[in-house]
């Protein structure tokens, strides 16, 4: 029985950052594993023996960015829902810009071309979000600072919901003025206590 080189986990990385990469300088149309391998100084093989192919792998690459803070633990406590929220933003994620609005129409070209995409879509991108700000929506609910009769599950909703339809049907840009508007016009207002 022969045994195969262990895989390097490390590739991975550099992978999925060339796939962005290429993603940002084409298009999802023109995007191939070919130049995708020649970005990372990776094997075709390599990238084939780890995603099936072209909308796996830019899948797995938005997936996988830094997304660390959405975790429970590691979500912002100001001591104000108002803080919170405005924390947990990160204007680069993607990359700030110009990147993002690239990467997120090319986004927009896969899940066109194959809608089946759009439920790894949404768990990639809007659902650890929507999570997110759940959690620190119903923290706002237990300190009596919102509304105890708020919808805390449908207000989760509001900022991806907003921020995805703006950025991959609207192509404008998301950035921190539009959050904040967002935040303050619509977010707070909604999980005002009532008297």
């Amino acid at each position: 029985m022969t045994v195969g080189r262990k895989r390097d986990e490390t590739r991975d990385a550099d992978i999925l950052r060339a796939v962005l990469d290429v993603l940002v300088e084409t298009s999802y149309a023109e995007l191939t594993i070919e130049m995708v391998a020649a970005r990372a100084g990776a094997g075709r093989g390599t990238i084939y023996r780890r995603w099936a192919g072209k909308d796996e792998l830019i899948l797995a690459a938005i997936a996988c960015t830094d997304r660390t803070d959405l975790e429970t633990g590691r979500l912002p406590d100001t001591g104000a829902l108002r803080g919170d929220l405005l924390a947990m933003l990160d204007p680069d994620w993607l990359g700030s810009g110009d990147r993002r609005m690239r990467i997120l129409a090319s986004v927009t070209a896969m899940m066109s071309r194959n809608p089946d995409v759009s439920a790894a879509v949404s768990a990639a991108i809007v659902e650890p979000s929507v999570d997110a700000y759940r959690h620190l929506i119903q923290r706002a609910v237990d300190r009596g600072e919102a509304d105890p009769a708020a919808d805390v599950a449908a207000m989760a909703q509001v900022i991806p919901a907003m921020a995805s339809h703006r950025a991959l049907v609207l192509r404008q840009p998301v950035d921190l003025a539009f959050f904040t508007t967002i935040i303050d016009g619509v977010v707070l207002p909604a999980l005002a206590r009532r008297s």
